[in-house]
Formats: C-alpha cells, structure tokens, sequence
C-alpha cells in the first residue's frame, strides 16, 4: 500500500484532490476522513480495480480501462444500476456504495462498492478446496445457486425493466453475435472466421428456438474468474465484473457456467478451470439441481448451452482477429482462438446428442 502524501495516481487514473472531496461528500462509503493507503487490485478485466482505506473503513473504486471504449462510461454506470437494483436481495454480490457518472472527478464514470473476502477459483485451489472433494462440489453447486437466485430476482419492481432489450431477445441472439463475429473481418490481417460448424451450429439454434422463455435479470458472463469463493466455507462470496448484464433468459448464465466444466465425452483440447477437478459434479446433475431451485423445465437446457457456446466463441474470437491485427497479443489470441473452436465442437457434440 501507498501513504496518504504520497498516494499514487497510478499513471493518471486517479485525480486525488477531486476525488478525495467527492469521497468525502458520499455518507454511505464506510470510514471517515481522506484516503489514506491504496492499492491496485488483480481481476479478470481490462477495468481497473483499487482497494482503498481511510479511517474506519475500506472500500474498493471501479473505473473503466486506460484506454476507453466508446461505451466504457456507460458501462461502468450500468454495471453500478444493477449492482444498485440488486441490493439487499439474496444475490451474493458487492454492495453498491456510490457511483459517479460526473467526468470531473476522475475523468471517467466509476463506482465504490465493498471488498469481497475470497478468491477466483481458477488455478490450483487453496486450502481446503484442495483437499477436500466435498468443498469441490459444493463450490460447483454454489455457482449454480448463485445463478438461481440471480434468476428469481424480478427486474421490473427493481427498476430494470428497460435494462435490456426483452422483445423478442431469443429471436435475435443468433443474427446478434453472427454479425460481431462477421465484423471482424473489417481487421487488417485477419482473414475471416476459420471455425468449423459455425454456420451449422447458427442454422440448428435458429431451427430449434424455444418457442416460449423467461426474461429476467443475466450476468452475462458468470464463469469461474467472475466469481469469488469464500476461504472459510465452501460458499459463493460474490459474483463480480457485471459489465456485460443485461436482460435475458437466466438459464442462459447457467449455460455459459457450465460450459466450462470439463467432462467425459467432451471433444479434446480443454483443461479443467482449477486443479484439482476430480469430484466436481456433473453438468447433469447441477442441470437438475437448477431446475429443482427455479421450478423450470429443463429439457430446453441443451439449445441454451448451444446458444452460450455460440455467443461465447463469437465473442472470444474478437480477440484473436484483433491479435491478427496486432491489437491484441499474439499469445493471447491463439489461446482465445483455440477455445472458440472447442466452443464450437461442443456445440457440435451438444446438438449431435439432442
């Protein structure tokens, strides 16, 4: 950490002396007095996270990335309305303590919301995760309780009604992400998706539709690297990085969950997300559980996955044609690009099953 006097400004990012006012100015930041230690936090986005201390209490700033995208402010701002919405529900989450849509104070829109106690659990697991198989599977029914919850939460009487786009949001899935993944193409040096089944994949989800969802609250990107995991208990802390929620069908989040378990059957080429991986449930049996928590029929569950495998590659692939174009590191794009491809042969062996 970093003295009061001497506080970094990490490169620009931060602006002390507005900020410290406009702190000082939010009664439900907890402590009292000026900021006096900060330290930047790991995570798993391109947003900046510090952790900041000052009297009585400390808290933890969000603001977008170095370099913005056009939508990086509302972003920020969305992500602190539904972390807003959500308050005091059941949802393992941060609690929201201020958001500052005014470029003033730091030159950006960011957010203050509590500190978690936990980990991402990606890697080798600590502790007792490690060496006790039952704190493995409850990790993997935490997460889908977690999605279970978020799924029961009612977005209109939380205001978030037009948070999203409900008319017919499963009918434009398809031609939505099939046209980002086309856009890339607009990269110099990338030459077009090279993914096996991509039009295969689209034709079966646009053929095979439900003809009837729910909408509802979604994470959008819940995975293991966007929540945290308690170290005292094997209980879900958390879900974090929200910026990409929106409305949806919620059975969606459990979707892309669980599409990156690794089990028997599934096409070769992907590592399990932790170590060690033995004795984490099966996707049949957190599907079940789902289903019992959230009172669905679960027999839809496979065009979901397809569809988060779908959504997910597409996404995934920006990143390797922006590599193409030297905008992204090499290393990185390889590896995104090798998942999408086992994203797409699993949507493949899904609907091969169905």
């Amino acid at each position: 950490m970093t003295a009061v006097g001497a506080l970094s400004d990490f490169d620009g990012l931060l602006h002390w002396g507005r900020l410290q006012e406009w702190i000082a100015e939010q009664p439900a930041i907890p402590g009292t007095g000026p900021v006096t230690a900060v330290e930047q936090l790991t995570g798993g986005s391109q947003n900046n996270i510090y952790r900041m201390t000052r009297d009585g209490g400390d808290f933890v700033l969000r603001r977008p990335p170095t370099h913005l995208r056009p939508n990086s402010n509302d972003t920020m701002l969305r992500e602190a309305r539904v972390l807003g919405a959500i308050g005091g529900s059941d949802v393992p989450h941060p609690q929201l303590f201020a958001s500052c849509a005014d470029l003033d104070v730091i030159g950006v829109a960011f957010y203050v919301m509590a500190t978690v106690d936990g980990f991402c659990p990606t890697g080798p697991l600590p502790e007792s995760y490690a060496t006790d198989p039952g704190w493995r599977r409850t990790l993997a029914f935490e997460m889908v309780e977690g999605a279970a919850k978020l799924s029961r939460i009612d977005h209109e009487a939380v205001g978030l009604s037009d948070f999203g786009k409900a008319e017919n949001w499963l009918e434009r899935q398809v031609g939505r992400w099939r046209s980002q993944l086309d856009g890339y193409s607009q990269l110099d040096g990338y030459e077009g998706a090279q993914i096996p089944d991509v039009d295969r994949v689209g034709a079966w989800l646009e053929a095979n539709r439900p003809s009837e969802y729910r909408m509802g609250v979604i994470h959008g990107d819940y995975q293991f690297a966007n929540v945290m995991m308690s170290h005292d208990a094997p209980r879900l802390a958390a879900a974090i990085d929200w910026e990409l929620s929106t409305l949806g069908d919620p059975m969606l989040d459990l979707a892309w969950a669980l599409s990156a378990f690794v089990e028997p059957g599934d096409p070769p080429g992907k590592e399990p997300a932790f170590s060690p991986w033995s004795d984490v449930p099966s996707r049949a049996e957190l599907i079940s559980h789902y289903g019992g928590l959230v009172g669905r029929d679960m027999s839809v569950f496979p065009y979901y996955f397809v569809l988060a495998c779908y959504k997910l590659g597409c996404i995934l692939e920006g990143t390797y044609a922006r590599a193409c174009a030297g905008q992204a590191p090499k290393d990185i794009g390889d590896q995104l690009h090798a998942y999408t491809l086992w994203l797409f042969a699993m949507a493949n062996t899904t609907i091969n099953q169905a």
